[in-house]
């Protein structure tokens, strides 16, 4: 896993309920560092916030998605999500949202089932990508 959210609080919650199910984590603080690290440590999961300094999440997946490397690497967005970032997200390429304040068991269900390539659900009718439990706005 690789968790990247320009605020520590949030990167630490995120990695100790993650790090409780057993899944192995990373933290990095913003789209530029989670580059830089992605190709090292070769997550099975991405989580990205929105709106971060250098780089930003949104971009960042772009980037992953043009990247044949990283290109089949399942992304979610943790973030205030609003109708035009899931729309901007699903261009981008991202496969699910949760939407900030978030509740740590929707976490814990959305990276397990991006982790096992379990079915995802849909945004708008647009397979592969959704959001876990919560509703944007």
């Amino acid at each position: 896993m690789l968790v990247v959210d320009d605020n520590k609080v949030i990167r630490q919650l995120i990695r100790v309920n993650l790090e409780l199910e057993g899944f192995e984590v990373v933290t990095a603080a913003d789209g530029v560092e989670c580059l830089d690290l992605v190709h090292r440590i070769r997550p099975d999961v991405i989580t990205l916030d929105v709106v971060m300094p250098r780089l930003g999440g949104l971009e960042a997946a772009s980037r992953l998605r043009s990247d044949p490397r990283t290109r089949q690497v399942p992304i979610a967005v943790i973030s205030a999500c609003t109708p035009y970032k899931v729309d901007a997200g699903v261009s981008a390429g991202v496969d699910a949202f949760l939407a900030k304040p978030f509740d740590p068991t929707e976490l814990v269900r959305m990276v397990h089932r991006l982790a096992t390539g379990e079915e995802r659900p849909s945004v708008d009718g647009r397979r592969g990508a959704g959001r876990a439990g919560t509703t944007t706005g």
